[in-house]
């Protein structure tokens, strides 16, 4: 076994047959495990996303949003018995240990280059444990160890008004912002509400932010959002609430679609985060909160997010 940093490896195999990963992230929940990977390529990353999904007992979901790979896993060990073409690739081990998460994966031939060298090459790896270096006809095998991250998903509505402004936008922006003072902004998803909501300003939706970040970060992330959408919000009705985790409870998904479908109410938004222990924060007012809240209920099911409820 050979230990090597991502310097190190980039060094030592400076190939053309090495594309290294853009990023490799972990978040943890207890046993749950998000394993979210930059691929250097886009849709032909797909085939090694469709050998992941198939051959690892470990992940229990997987999907790809262009190059990006979300694998929603769980801690255990499931050795692969690797065979070309058909179960040429996956996940054979996840732990957690401490403030590390170590993920061992396997790979034939190109897959197993993958494994070890092109991963641990990406931003957010700590060091690889290279097992069996793959290449050709040959199997590779590595650790791959990373930061435990824990994911925060910000629900945000109610910031533009009648005459300017745009949610989606300054939500995006407040992200990008974030990001440049060292959060791990993930993801930014429009969740369309009741269109006939005589409250909206025009095409009523509201934001879920979705960030990676260390637990000892996580009231500094929320503290900032806060201070930032103070500073540039255009309404007098902005609010936000707080999931933490990597699950989303069946109750709050239901009070999300019920907000999409018709009319809700900030008191039945409070009893309902109070009910799941979410945090539901009036930056400059309180109607934001109901639409707030129902983000966070469909930030993991854009399609679902985006549909328009017609019903009057």
């Amino acid at each position: 076994m050979e230990i090597l940093k991502p310097e190190q490896l980039k060094e030592k195999f400076n190939d053309p047959w090495i594309a290294p990963y853009e990023k490799v992230l972990t978040l943890v929940d207890g046993d749950k495990v998000e394993l979210i990977e930059f691929h250097p390529c886009i849709s032909g990353s797909h085939w090694l996303l469709n050998q992941y999904r198939n051959n690892s007992e470990l992940i229990d979901s997987a999907y790809r949003d262009g190059n990006k790979h979300v694998y929603s896993c769980h801690v255990g060990s499931a050795p692969l018995d690797l065979q070309a073409s058909f179960n040429a690739a996956g996940i054979d081990e996840i732990a957690v240990d401490g403030d590390e998460v170590r993920v061992t994966h396997s790979g034939l031939a190109g897959a197993g280059v993958g494994a070890g060298m092109c991963r641990g090459m990406g931003e957010g790896v700590k060091y690889v444990e290279l097992l069996e270096v793959g290449g050709g006809s040959k199997p590779g095998k590595a650790t791959v160890v990373t930061p435990k991250l824990e994911k925060v998903v910000i629900g945000i509505d109610d910031t533009d008004t009648k005459d300017a402004g745009a949610t989606w936008t300054m939500a995006h922006n407040l992200g990008m912002e974030l990001k440049k003072e060292g959060f791990e902004y993930l993801d930014h998803i429009i969740v369309q509400l009741y269109p006939h909501n005589p409250h909206k300003t025009q095409n009523c939706v509201s934001i879920a932010l979705t960030f990676a970040v260390e637990s000892d970060k996580k009231e500094e992330l929320i503290e900032r959002t806060i201070e930032l959408l103070k500073r540039d919000t255009l309404s007098d009705k902005t609010a936000i609430a707080i999931l933490e985790g990597l699950e989303i409870p069946s109750k709050l998904r239901e009070y999300s679609i019920a907000t999409k479908s018709g009319m809700m109410d900030v008191e039945t938004a409070e009893k309902t985060a109070e009910e799941l222990n979410i945090p539901l924060i009036a930056v400059t007012g309180e109607q934001g909160k109901v639409g707030a809240l129902a983000a966070l209920g469909l930030y993991n099911d854009v399609e679902e997010a985006v549909k328009v409820y017609d019903k009057k």
